[in-house]
């Protein structure tokens, strides 16, 4: 009998134990809300304004780490505002994001705290610019097509549903000419869905 009950908890153990050593998969979809503002040097000041973003998210991790890549359709808007003039440039992205996170997670039993961080590339699809009656070209600006951030974050899970909160620090200029020295900071709040 003890030799049937100990062959019960070394398999119980050793069954835990590869619980947290195999690799588990997990897809999702994720939509939210981001506040962007372009990070500038000396002649433009700049304000948070809401935008979006939706799309899909995998994570596969064992032993506590995961690696977390997203693919998102992502509305980010702002104003730059010039320091001398007083002139108003509404700039509105709609871009491809793709962040690329290493993560860790505590908790058990579908519910637990996620801490995430990583690189992200943003591929700019549209870039639409409105100004105020009197702004003049010397506010255009050229942007690029593409940007590179950070990103920084936590998330909460319960069962299949999440909540992210990340700040994304602009890495790259994003304009080529009209706003020098111009990076692009923002503040993301999403829900997910886990799918798989």
């Amino acid at each position: 009998m003890k030799k049937l009950l100990l062959s019960f908890v070394f398999a119980g153990l050793t069954a835990a134990a590869s619980a947290q050593v195999v690799p588990a998969f997990q897809l999702g979809v994720k939509a939210g809300v981001n506040l962007a503002k372009f990070n500038t040097e000396n002649r433009f000041g700049s304000d948070n304004r809401t935008g979006f973003y939706g799309g899909l998210w995998g994570r596969v991790g064992a032993a506590g780490i995961h690696f977390q890549p997203e693919l998102y359709l992502s509305g980010k808007n702002t104003e730059l505002t010039s320091d001398a003039t007083g002139e108003v440039n509404e700039v509105n992205f709609t871009s491809i994001d793709v962040p690329l996170l290493i993560g860790t997670k505590i908790g058990a039993a579908g519910i637990g705290a996620r801490l995430n961080t990583g690189p992200m590339v943003s591929f700019i699809l549209s870039k639409d610019q409105k100004f105020g009656q009197a702004a003049s070209n010397i506010y255009n600006g050229n942007f690029k097509n593409q940007a590179f951030g950070w990103q920084f974050g936590a998330g909460a899970d319960i069962r299949r549903i999440s909540l992210d909160l990340r700040y994304e620090l602009g890495l790259s200029k994003i304009a080529k000419d009209g706003y020098p020295d111009t990076k692009l900071n923002l503040f993301t709040l999403g829900l997910a869905l886990r799918v798989l």
